[in-house]
């Protein structure tokens, strides 16, 4: 896949490397509207990985339909990021083993009160893998410098 935009593919792995903010992803709704959830995220080789409990809505709604679309931009100018479409996997067996790695990177290690409250319920917990179909980038830092 060629991403579109002004960052290579390097560059796009390289901010998903540095980014701490959620990752915004769109699937199908069983109503036939689009349904939003925004979730820690980490890259691994090309792909991006989640976790959430097996029975959040967005499981359910990415087993029924593995089409999505994602999303990490930063909230304040100058504003950059990717988006793209994917199809999602779940993946069970790796659940706990993503949900610690997402600790790590979101919280800096599993000690804190809330990193030991979502481990309590790590057996319950599924990964979601994306594996990106399209990847489009921005970048208006040289457009906003000085609004920024």
């Amino acid at each position: 896949m060629t991403p579109k935009g002004p960052w290579s593919t390097d560059q796009i792995q390289s901010f998903l490397g540095e980014a701490r903010i959620p990752v915004r992803i769109s699937c199908n709704g069983a109503s036939g509207h689009p349904l939003m959830a925004s979730l820690w995220f980490v890259p691994q080789q090309g792909e991006l990985w989640c976790a959430t409990q097996r029975s959040a809505d967005i499981a359910s709604l990415l087993t029924r339909d593995p089409r999505c679309a994602f999303e990490v931009s930063v909230e304040a100018p100058p504003y950059r990021g990717v988006r793209g479409t994917g199809a999602a996997t779940l993946h069970d067996g790796r659940g706990e083993e993503i949900l610690r790695v997402l600790l790590e990177r979101y919280l800096g290690d599993t000690r804190s009160k809330f990193a030991r409250s979502l481990l309590a319920r790590a057996e319950n917990e599924t990964a979601i893998r994306i594996e990106p179909e399209t990847l489009v980038s921005w970048d208006f830092r040289a457009r906003m410098g000085a609004a920024a």
